[in-house]
């Protein structure tokens, strides 16, 4: 059986989750700033940074994949397993937004 960790030890699963939430985080914040550019058609429409947002994304939920994938335990264990299920969450939900940006931003000449 598997023996629960203390809740503020960092270890590498809880590690690796937290670095791809922000990630994710941050892609879907780039995303966003992307999106009200490519509304408000300032400059390149956000094209930069809704590329940023979807890479950043797809990492996040990559990494949140491969944390749950090698979870050997539940909650409270250290593996990371509900940090790699946020991030299963926020990764599609920052492709969304840069996917929208990309979609609104229009190429220039």
């Amino acid at each position: 059986m598997v023996q629960p960790i203390g809740a503020y030890t960092l270890t590498s699963g809880r590690f690796w989750s937290a670095a791809a939430a922000l990630l994710g985080l941050a892609g879907a914040v780039i995303g966003g700033l992307a999106l009200a550019r490519s509304a408000g058609r300032i400059g390149n429409g956000g094209r930069r940074g809704a590329i940023v947002a979807l890479a950043a994304g797809l990492a996040c939920a990559v990494i949140g994949g491969l944390v749950v994938a090698a979870a050997e335990g539940g909650p409270g264990t250290g593996y990371g397993i509900v940090g790699g299920y946020v991030d299963l969450v926020i990764g599609p939900i920052a492709m969304v937004v840069g996917g929208l940006a990309l979609a609104r931003s229009r190429r220039t000449a």
